[in-house]
């Protein structure tokens, strides 16, 4: 009966254990998803913003 109880015990722990990884991988997952998406709109922002202050500089630069 104990044999049969610790075998019990055992594979459910196994069973949580896995689920609980399986929960953190796919937590892992979605933030370097996440942090990805947030770098490429930055990259975005600073491509922009750089264009802008091109174009402007180029405005200025006939007046002068």
């Amino acid at each position: 009966m104990v044999r049969v109880a610790t075998y019990f015990a055992m594979t459910l722990g196994a069973f949580i254990f896995w689920q609980s990884m399986d929960k953190v991988h796919v937590w892992i997952a979605l933030r370097q998803d996440e942090k990805r998406e947030r770098e490429a709109e930055e990259r975005e922002i600073r491509r922009m913003r750089e264009e802008l202050l091109k174009q402007q500089a180029n405005q200025k630069d006939p007046l002068a």
